[in-house]
């Protein structure tokens, strides 16, 4: 099977232009911030990823085993399902989530507008701006503080179609405006495998997360887009640091 480029809208179509990342001073480039520079790198479908020992097998995800990481995983709060996994490592905090896709499509392009909009309806702002994966957002979310006081916190949305699956990270914390801290979490996201497994699935269902070394707890219910249904709302966490 031919490596997968992580620039690649789909897994059949040609890749997209080279881009750089956000606007800024310290902002560096794709090559730059990203390991090996020749966009021949991750994130990794699993039947294409590097063996590399240490990472994390959560499901859907294998992630890097990192020291001093925190893994957060996220619960739904009626189902009990696992819907997301947090990584913090420093200052920064990395939730991710992967989800179906068709076999000739990607879902990206799709699924940009549903979370600006869904950003905007609850009083946010948001952009498109081209870093190294590819297109991505850049938003502030609304959010209120125990006093009940409305603030904006902000955050970047990473997307990367794959082979049949669609992998998204929401990035937060000292990574959007440190550039040391920026290059690391775009390197760890990178590094991260996708198993979508061979099971005919609809566009957008979540692929089934589990905890570190247990069973799959079951994904929302077939067919529900849940790439986009309330993004803003955090279920329980179980923490593990490594």
């Amino acid at each position: 099977m031919a490596l997968f480029n992580r620039r690649r809208k789909t897994a059949d179509d040609a890749e997209q232009p080279s881009a750089e990342s956000p606007a800024g001073d310290s902002t560096e480039t794709a090559d730059d911030a990203s390991p090996g520079g020749d966009g021949a790198h991750g994130p990794w479908d699993v039947d294409e990823a590097p063996d590399k020992p240490g990472r994390v097998d959560l499901g859907a995800l294998r992630i890097p085993g990192v020291q001093g990481m925190q893994l957060r995983m996220e619960l739904d709060r009626s189902t009990k399902a696992v819907i997301a996994a947090n990584v913090s490592l420093g200052q920064s905090t990395l939730q991710l989530q992967a989800f179906a896709a068709p076999r000739t499509a990607g879902i990206w392009d799709d699924i940009r507008p549903q979370i600006s909009s869904s950003i905007a309806g609850q009083g946010g702002e948001v952009k498109e701006v081209t870093g190294p994966f590819g297109t991505e957002l850049l938003a502030l979310l609304p959010v209120k503080d125990a006093s009940g006081k409305v603030g904006r916190v902000p955050a970047r949305f990473l997307g990367v179609d794959g082979p049949r699956w669609f992998l998204r990270g929401i990035l937060r914390g000292a990574a959007l405006v440190d550039a040391k801290q920026r290059a690391m979490m775009e390197r760890y996201f990178s590094e991260i495998v996708v198993v979508r497994g061979s099971e005919p699935r609809p566009p957008s269902e979540l692929l089934a997360l589990t905890m570190p070394g247990q069973g799959v707890r079951p994904a929302p219910a077939p067919g529900q887009p849940a790439a986009v249904d309330d993004i803003l709302t955090r279920g329980p966490e179980i923490s593990e640091v490594r």
